[in-house]
């Protein structure tokens, strides 16, 4: 487990974090922070984990070799010349220039390392202008984690998770670009099920989808190597924050040679992906020019997106990068399932009728920190026939010309004031009658649920204006019996009413004598 010097007001280490990182406020923006504390703590994991790695070298008797690259990568761990180690930087903390130094250190480090080209801030440090004593104290305060104790536990990630979610908490809008619910996250993987193949995000932010999905094949007992990932991000800074955040629990990931627009410069032209994972922008405005991208051959078939609105923008992106057996999975806004503005109930209408959408579902409102407003998971396919797998998953049933419509608004607790999680509980009953409807053996038979699930025909969806609402279709569940007889229940109900009747009279009665007594009596 990680080490604090914290223990006494037994608080987190990621807590003590948080308050070392938030004394930078004030210097600098607190949108640009999370860079400067994420930064340090990727300094501090490759550190320790090229420090474990030396002294094995000299333990198995090769000192002779504890500055040879080559025995460093081939464990997986990057090679650190002398002045980007953690323990260079805390010798140096008190300095007047560590931001320099700290600068120089990240430097040296993408330079020494392939992988990690383009991966880490340029000169960031020394840009932001930090108080020298506030930054020593947060270089201390990180000195006291413990990043490669504990396996098992996942130090690192546990930071990268607890500032993400806490950045994109204090921060509002801003700060939830880069963050997507882990709960949310977790639902989207354990619902395509992500063993082996392509796994691409459109819009990737920090990587947290390809996070969860390693998580995913770990906890089923899998291979990450039997998965590839691929990713695109626009925003320089969130790009590097993504390559790092992958680098650091060494997962192998291609971003493209540099962050860009995935619609106008697309990283990977030619990728067809077996699972795609996505949380895009809410209702992108302005996203193209009225007269660009207006043949672009990934709307063939379907009318061309508005300029107004992204969503069904990125639905299509999406549907071209799929495999003939891909599956993807995505946020996107509430009016997205029913909105025929500017030719977008054109397009959902033709996904319809190209069988295209596996299911949908509407999630409560506060997950995100980006908006109160309630969202909803989008699962589309190219393949709905039965198939047979060679990975973990069971066979699928021949699904044409259905769609499954889950409503899980009423799930979810409440975290804190303002914000809902959906308990792993909820997670497992959405997935599990997602699979048994796709006839996944483990989770038994499918059957519909009033208020809750309803596996609907192309007719119906048709039937109700091609809207994918999961309200139109689940219907109202049923009111429980409380075993009381109607004859009882209307004599007690009845009684009461009785009661409260003459309670009235004698108020109506009191009120009168006291308006009486005031001189406004009849």
């Amino acid at each position: 487990m990680a080490k604090t010097k914290a223990t006494k007001n037994n608080k987190s280490f990621e807590q003590t974090l948080w308050e070392s990182a938030d004394k930078l406020r004030g210097t600098v923006a607190s949108s640009e922070y999370k860079h400067i504390v994420l930064s340090l703590i990727f300094l501090k994991f490759v550190s320790d984990k090229f420090e474990a790695r030396r002294q094995a070298l000299i333990d198995e008797g090769q000192a002779d070799f504890v500055d040879k690259v080559e025995f460093y990568t081939m464990k997986n761990v990057f090679f650190l010349p002398e002045e980007s180690r953690w323990s260079t930087i805390v010798r140096e903390a008190k300095q007047e220039d560590i931001a320099l130094r700290i600068d120089t250190a990240l430097h040296t480090i993408e330079k020494s390392n392939k992988s990690l080209r383009g991966a880490l801030p340029d000169n960031y440090f020394s840009r932001q202008g930090l108080e020298p004593r506030n930054l020593a104290s947060l270089i201390d305060t990180i000195n006291n984690i413990d990043t490669t104790s504990d396996r098992e536990e996942d130090v690192v990630g546990r930071v990268y998770e607890y500032f993400l979610g806490n950045f994109a908490a204090s921060e509002g809008q801003r700060g939830g670009e880069f963050y997507t619910p882990k709960c949310v996250v977790n639902l989207i993987a354990e619902m395509i099920e992500p063993y082996r193949g392509k796994i691409y995000d459109p819009c990737c932010g920090s990587g947290g989808m390809f996070v969860q999905s390693i998580k995913f094949i770990e906890s089923h007992e899998g291979n990450k190597k039997d998965i590839s990932i691929y990713g695109q991000e626009q925003t320089s800074t969130t790009y590097k924050l993504a390559k790092m955040n992958l680098a650091i629990r060494g997962i192998a990931a291609n971003f493209g040679d540099v962050p860009a627009d995935t619609f106008f410069k697309d990283q990977h032209p030619d990728l067809k992906a077996d699972f795609i994972m996505a949380n895009p922008p809410f209702n992108l405005k302005g996203w193209r020019g009225q007269d660009e991208l207006v043949d672009d051959p990934r709307w063939a078939g379907y009318d061309v997106p508005p300029t107004g609105n992204a969503n069904y923008a990125w639905i299509l992106h999406m549907v071209s990068k799929l495999s003939e057996n891909g599956i993807a999975g995505f946020v996107l806004a509430n009016g997205s399932m029913s909105t025929n503005t500017s030719g977008e109930g054109k397009i959902r209408q033709k996904l319809i009728e190209n069988d295209l959408v596996d299911c949908m579902i509407a999630l409560p409102g506060q997950l995100f920190y980006t908006t109160q407003i309630p969202v909803c998971l989008w699962f589309i396919t190219k393949n709905k026939d039965e198939q047979h797998f060679s990975d973990a998953r069971e066979p699928f049933r021949n699904r044409r010309g259905e769609t499954l419509f889950i409503d899980a608004r009423n799930m979810g607790t409440m975290a804190d004031r303002t914000h809902k999680e959906l308990t792993t509980d909820d997670l497992v009953e959405i997935t599990r009658t997602y699979h048994a409807w796709r006839g996944e053996a483990k989770d038994g038979t499918y059957q519909d649920q009033a208020g809750f699930c309803k596996s609907a025909t192309l007719d119906e969806i048709k039937a109700n204006d091609y809207v994918l609402t999961p309200g139109r279709y689940v219907g109202a569940a049923a009111l429980e019996d409380d075993g009381v007889p109607f004859e009882e229940k209307m004599a007690e109900l009845t009684q009461a009413l009785y009661q409260q009747m003459a309670e009235s009279e004698k108020l109506d009665a009191m009120i009168k004598e006291n308006l009486a007594g005031l001189g406004y009596g009849k």
